[in-house]
Formats: C-alpha cells, structure tokens, sequence
C-alpha cells in the first residue's frame, strides 16, 4: 500500500481557518465561515474543470479537422505522384 508522505501533500495558506485541535473540543464542528471558503473553494473548481471541458473539446474538434485536412493533402500528393509525367503541374513553368 502506498503511504502519503508529509511532501506531497500540499500546504494551506495562512488564511485558510483550519479545525481547532484542542482536546477538549468538538473536532467535527466547523465554523460557518470556514465552511463558506470550502464551497467558494468548491465553487471555483467546478468553474474551472467546466472551462477545461470547453477547452479540451475544442482542442479536440481542431485536432479532428486538422488530421482531415492531412488526409486531404496525402490523398492529393498520392494522387499527384501517380499521375506522374501526365502534364506540368500548376507550379511547373512551361
């Protein structure tokens, strides 16, 4: 089993309100401001995995069209190679 190692894991800014450890108090209880940062922290990240989404799609369908834009060209430059000598090109000189 892998086990966590105190330098991976990453440490919280100072304004971050942490649990009070104390042992005479509730470890459970958190304080509504403390839970307010964790959905605005929620929040923000579910904004931005949406925006990564976007952005990998859209990667993606540029990808698509670029390697139908490749198949395009290899098809045109088989074509050409198998035509040979049949004539000058359009960027042959006469």
């Amino acid at each position: 089993m892998h086990r966590v190692t105190r330098a991976i894991i990453p440490k919280l800014p100072a304004s971050v309100p942490r649990y009070n450890a104390h042992p005479e108090s509730n470890r459970h209880t958190m304080t509504d401001e403390r839970l307010t940062h964790i959905e605005e922290k929620i929040t923000f990240q579910e904004d931005l995995i949406e925006e990564l989404n976007k952005t990998v799609y859209q990667q993606q369908q540029r990808l698509e069209r670029l390697e139908a834009f490749c198949k395009e060209l290899a098809g045109q430059v088989r074509s050409l190679s198998e035509s040979g000598s049949a004539g000058p090109t359009a960027n042959e000189r006469l």
